[in-house]
């Protein structure tokens, strides 16, 4: 039998990464998250070929003291959680501590960070391996860049794709945050290309314009339920606007984008036979819950989560949706139709 040894830590953190950072968009998600639960009124993401090449996320939040700034690229270092008992009550987007030491164990990362009246910070790590720190001038705020994403470990370049597709991914991805934060002003620039700005005004519908146009989001009405375990708000298209596949809906559980196959099998159902077979309508729900309802620890990403009450949820999102379609009249007069008055 081999010999049972510790791993050594930069191997381990390269392990972890694989888990949560398995292209560029991974990068973008992890570092906006991180922006988000800084309290960041305004994120740019600015990204060169497709992230293959450069990946920077600035944002104005509340910046990591120059003191803490090793500590944070430590695997499982995390100022989100404290307790065994906000384990089960996450309120935060990210609270693994896995993030800035995966990412920073198989790229070239420089951080800049500074809290408000105080000196910056510079950290630059490569492979895990600390290259420089000290005192920079800087804003409040986090800047950080990650260049030569998996250098170290050529084995998972070979699984990116066409960088088209690759920045698709991160488009994507910041359309989620985006929907999930309508009250975080967010942009995407890519080569030095504009791509994408949300206004970060809270209003939702405006930032559904932005990602699918004003046609789209005109054709979109708002719903709203709630019963003792679960509130409701977002958008849904009516029927006479759908797509051939589901990528346009978005489910949100306190604001964290979420797969669950039940919960767009309930969203469905609440068209009833309006929908034509094959179409699917756009959506944006946020669901709002008592973190003890929702366990988001089940997959490393945060991509899929465990919910208590499920069939309930279901329910009501379900019924929820019935109750706004019933309020339109979805079927066209036929004066209306033909430009004839009846």
């Amino acid at each position: 039998m081999a010999q049972i040894q510790e791993l050594p830590a930069i191997l381990a953190d390269q392990i972890a990464a694989g888990e949560v950072i398995e292209r560029p968009a991974s990068v973008v998600k992890e570092l906006v998250e991180n922006a988000i639960d800084a309290h960041s009124r305004r994120i740019d993401v600015l990204v060169k070929e497709a992230g293959l090449a450069e990946i920077r996320v600035i944002d104005d939040g509340a910046g990591i003291p120059a003191d803490q700034v090793p500590l944070a690229f430590r695997r499982h270092a995390t100022s989100k959680i404290t307790s065994k008992r906000e384990l089960f009550r996450v309120t935060t987007m990210g609270f693994r501590g896995e993030a800035l030491p995966s990412i920073a164990s198989v790229a070239d990362l420089t951080m800049v960070t500074a809290v408000a009246g105080a000196d910056g910070y510079q950290y630059h790590v490569r492979g895990g391996e600390v290259l420089a720190q000290g005192v920079a001038s800087a804003r409040p705020g986090t800047d950080v860049t990650v260049s030569q994403l998996f250098y170290n470990t050529p084995a998972r370049l070979k699984y990116l794709k066409s960088p088209q597709t690759e920045l698709s991914q991160i488009v994507d991805m910041v359309y989620r945050l985006a929907l999930g934060n309508p009250t975080v002003a967010i942009s995407l620039t890519n080569n030095g290309k504009e791509l994408f700005r949300s206004a970060g005004n809270g209003n939702l519908q405006q930032v559904i314009a932005a990602i699918y146009g004003v046609k789209v989001a005109r054709k979109m009405v708002a719903i709203e339920g709630q019963d003792d375990d679960f509130t409701i708000h977002g958008y849904v298209s009516l029927p006479e606007l759908t797509r051939a596949g589901r990528k346009y809906q978005t489910l949100l559980i306190n604001h964290r984008y979420v797969r669950n196959f039940n919960l767009t099998k309930a969203l469905i159902e609440g068209y009833g036979s309006k929908l034509m077979v094959g179409r699917y309508p756009f959506a944006v729900i946020d669901i709002n819950l008592d973190p003890l309802l929702v366990d988001v620890n089940v997959h490393p990403a945060k991509r899929e989560v465990r919910l208590s009450k499920e069939a309930q949820l279901g329910q009501l999102l379900t019924t929820t949706i019935q109750a706004r379609l019933a309020q339109e009249n979805l079927i066209p007069d036929v004066g209306e139709k033909t430009g004839q008055l009846l």
